[in-house]
Parts: C-alpha cells; structure tokens; sequence
C-alpha cells in the first residue's frame, strides 16, 4: 500500500521539525540508520514470536547466551541480545534512563552478532551514524537530546511498520526519493526516475517472468532500486533464495542504502551480494581464481552510472572487459561501463544501460568501439528520453538495451522524448508513455515519427552514427497558409479598427472644453486624427 500524499507530507514535515538545526546530509544517515535498526528488532521480535512457544527471549539467552544469539544468527543472519532492541531505547527514553552510551552499547553488540555468512550484507551499515559526532550537538546532554527527538519519531504512528515489509518498503522508498530530491547534487546521481526504472525492467525480464531462478546485476548500484525494480515483475521475487541480487558501489552511503533498501524490500542476506568498490578499478571480485579468469554472469544487467566520468584508463588495453572492442577514452567512461556490464551478461541474457547521447555519435575510441559492437549485432535498441527527467541533470539521456548473441543485425530506434507530462521544474513519463516505449520494444515495433527499425546496410550509411533524429524522423510540417483568407481577416479588423477610433473621436468631440481639460482632449485627438 502506497503513503497518500497526506501522509507523505505529514512525514516530512515531522522530520525537518525534529532535525532542528542538523543539516540533511548528516541527518540522512542517522535517520535511515535508526529506520533500519527498528525494522531489523521488529523482524527479530517477530522470529522470536514464532519459535519461543510461550518462553521469553530473556529467558532463554539467561540459560545459555551463546546459544541462543547463534541460533537467531542462523535464521537472521544477525541477533539481538535482550534489552538492545528498539522499543528498548523508546522505554529507557519514557523512564528517563535514556543515554547516548545506549545507543553506542547496542550497536556494539550488534557488530559482535553477525552471522559469518551475512558480514557482507552487514558489515559497516551502521557506520554513517557517530554518535560523538559534532553535528549532534556540542555535548553528550545535546546529542542525547537529538537521539530522543529522532527515536521519538519513528515511535510515532507514522512510522508503524506492522504492516509488513510492504509498510517498510513504502516508507523507506519515499525518504530515499525525497533526500534525493532535497540533495539532488548529492544523492540524486543514485537516485533513477521510477519510470525509467520499470522500462528497463519489463524489457530484461520480457519473456522470463517464470523463470525459478534469475540473477540481476548493477555494477553502479546506488540505492538498489534499480534491482527491486527488475525483480518486482519476476513471480517467484517473493520466494527466498529464487532471485539473486548482485551490485557494486564504489561511494559508502549509497553501499550502505542499498544494503537496507534490499532488505527493508523483504530481501534475505543470503540473496544479497552487494560489493564495496569501484567497478571500473575492480572487476567483480570473484573472476579470477588462481590467476585464471571466471566472471560471474547474470541474468540481466541494467545500470545507470555517473554520466561521461572521469577515469584511470591508462594500461587497459588487456583487461578482458574491454580487450575486444577498445578502451574508452580518459574523460568519458560511458563504454567503460556498457562493456563492464556486457562481459558479465549471459548468453541469454539482456541488458538496459542509462548513457548521455554522446555515446551514440561521438568519434575516436568511443566511434570504434560502437563499430565493434553494431558489428557483433549486440546494440538491440536505442531509447530517447526527454531531458529533465532526472534529478541531478537535465541532460536528455537514452538507455540502450544490448544482447550478446543475436542473429539479427536491425536495430530499434524510438524518439520518446516528445512525450511526457510536464511538471513545475521537470518532466514525468506517464503509464501510456511507459506502455507504449516497453510495447514498442519487445514488439519490435515501427510507428510513423516514433520509432524505425533500421537495417545494418542503413546504419552503415550512416557511417555508424546512432543518433535517433538519423533514423526517426519526427519533424511535423506546418500547414500552409492561406494567403486570401489572411488577407481578407485584416481588411475585416481594419475596419473594425477605424470604426472604434472614429467612434472614440466622436466622443472626444462631445465633451466639454475648459482650460483644465483643453490640452488633454488635444492630445487624445492628435493620437487618431
């Protein structure tokens, strides 16, 4: 169940109220921090309900600790010891027993809890929150009061998660999206439109909705929504251990926003693979075993990274990601990334990647490269978006779906960027508009100034060039103007024109002359005389 708009903003009017003089980017970490924690102790207490059969968790861990906290790692894959769960702090806070060394013993134990299979998936997610941090307050008594007002606040109504993690999920995806909003130069790079989103999911998946088993990949990951997106339109999502999420992410807040995302979602640890590092720098990190290179393949790849970065791209030329097509140029990392994603896909596999449109004409290494690939019959289709869709850019972007093993050379081009709704500072896809791309898609579909399947002799006259308006034309000639009816519609206002003025001198005639009004009746005369 989707937040009403009602909720949405009594949420968000809570947490400004509550930060007081915090600045978002630091309040960010502590309030999904605090977020996460309480949903893990709500998932533990409810483990707890099922398996204590009448017994109480304080009871049991006094008769062996040890044992009992290994007993909830093997099903959590983290436990929590009596007295540390977050309805603990809410009631030290009623009883006035509240302290920030609480809060700092908690997350101490729980370090200590995690279980050796979920370290990955647990690992540092709570590291964004210093509880000596200055940005708190300037002593322990200021900083203990910040702790309250935030625990406070998600104690209150706004914040049940008993509706499952269908409640959490909701939560969680509307602060991620308003934090990106608010912090677009910040946050906004991890943060893709939910539309582009689902476009890209319902062409990977198109025809493997059944599948028992899939694997997705986002070698950028940001916040994870990108694969939630992906595995929502696979039936078997909800089954534990049937879709497996893999993702790499090279700056730490988002590594740890995707972690929580995924599991918030209802994700179980041991489907998570999510790595911390820089894709380009580092291939995924279970290839190469002995010297001898095994890369991980996936099912579907889908990524939206930083547009044209920067990168190392100095003694490349053998790393087997890009050894067959070429290096991409220093400044602009764009086929960096498509080929990363590439190399990983399966063989029946399929792949979506947001890029600028410079990818799609541009020269030099980057021209050879998309030779190479037009060449191979992997580029299956080309996407245009309209600009101002993203929160970070107003850049239009294209995505491009890619196939490694097609028999067909044609290539789909579609223009979407003439439709959309428009919206104060940014533009918005509507369903007909997500319909009618993903249609287009998997149909292969041609429309008159929409979209055009291109041959490979076509695009090879183009000298390789991809840019759409080569290949869909959607310019709209004007009707031609009928000069007579012009004519005759100006003879019509000129009369009209001198009527009124010689009406209106008519009454200036009319009216009485008198040394005050002399000059000014003059005046108006001397205008239409």
């Amino acid at each position: 169940m989707a937040l009403s708009t009602e909720q949405q903003n009594k949420m968000w009017a809570m947490l400004n109220q509550t930060r007081g003089q915090i600045g978002l980017t630091a309040y960010k970490d502590y309030i999904f921090g605090l977020l996460f924690y309480k949903y893990l102790s709500e998932k533990a207490k409810n483990w707890l309900k099922d398996v204590l059969r009448g017994e109480t968790w304080e009871s049991i861990y006094a008769q062996d600790p040890v044992k009992s906290l290994d007993y909830m790692k093997k099903n959590l894959g983290y436990a929590i010891q009596p007295g540390n769960f977050f309805s603990d702090w809410k009631k030290a806070i009623d009883e006035d027993q509240f302290s920030i060394g609480l809060m700092t013993e908690t997350f101490g134990h729980f370090n200590q809890q995690i279980a050796f299979a979920a370290k990955g998936d647990f690992e540092g997610i709570f590291d964004g929150m210093r509880f000596d941090s200055a940005d708190l307050g300037a002593n322990a008594q200021a900083r203990a009061s910040v702790m309250i007002s935030m625990i406070e606040l998600l104690s209150s109504p706004e914040f049940d998660l008993s509706g499952g993690d269908d409640a959490m999920s909701d939560i969680y995806e509307y602060l991620v999206k308003q934090f990106a909003t608010v912090l677009a130069s910040d946050m906004g790079q991890y943060y893709t439109p939910k539309e582009i989103s689902e476009i890209m999911a319902r062409i990977l998946t198109y025809g493997r909705e059944n599948e028992e088993r899939f694997s997705i990949y986002d070698p950028t990951v940001g916040s994870a929504s990108l694969l939630l997106t992906t595995a929502s339109y696979m039936k078997n999502s909800h089954k534990r251990g049937m879709i497996k999420y893999y993702g790499q992410e090279k700056d730490a807040t988002p590594y740890r926003l995707a972690r929580m995302n995924l599991m918030m979602h209802g994700v179980e640890y041991n489907d998570i693979s999510i790595n911390h590092a820089d894709t380009l720098e580092s291939d995924w990190p279970d290839g190469v075993v002995e010297g001898k290179d095994n890369p991980r393949m996936f099912d579907a790849v889908m990524a939206n990274p930083p547009y044209s970065a920067h990168w190392n791209s100095k003694d490349r030329e053998d790393d087997p990601r890009w050894r067959e097509y070429g290096v991409a140029p220093k400044t602009k990392a764009d086929y960096a990334f498509l080929l990363h994603c590439l190399y990983h896909l399966e063989d029946n596999g399929r792949m979506a990647i947001i890029l600028p449109h410079g990818v799609l004409f541009r020269g030099a290494a980057e021209g050879r490269i998309r030779k190479a690939l037009i060449d191979k019959h992997q580029i299956e289709a080309v996407i245009g978006f309209p600009d101002k869709l993203f929160l970070n850019t107003s850049i239009p972007v294209c995505v491009l779906i890619l196939r490694k093993n097609r028999t067909e050379s044609d290539v789909l081009f579609i223009d979407a960027s003439k439709e959309f709704e428009k919206l104060k500072n940014q533009k918005r896809l509507r369903s007909e508009d997500v319909d009618k791309i993903v249609d287009t898609v998997v149909h292969r579909k041609e429309i008159e100034k929409y979209s055009h399947l291109a041959t490979l002799d076509e695009i090879k006259e183009n000298e390789y060039n991809l840019n759409i308006p080569r290949y869909v034309d959607t310019f709209e000639e004007e009707e031609p103007i009928d000069i007579v009816e012009v004519s005759k519609e100006i003879i019509k206002l000129n009369a009209e024109i001198n009527q009124v003025e010689s009406e209106f001198l008519s009454m200036l005639n009319e009216l009485a002359v008198t040394p005050d009004t002399k000059d000014l009746i003059e005046a108006a005369k001397g205008v239409f005389e």
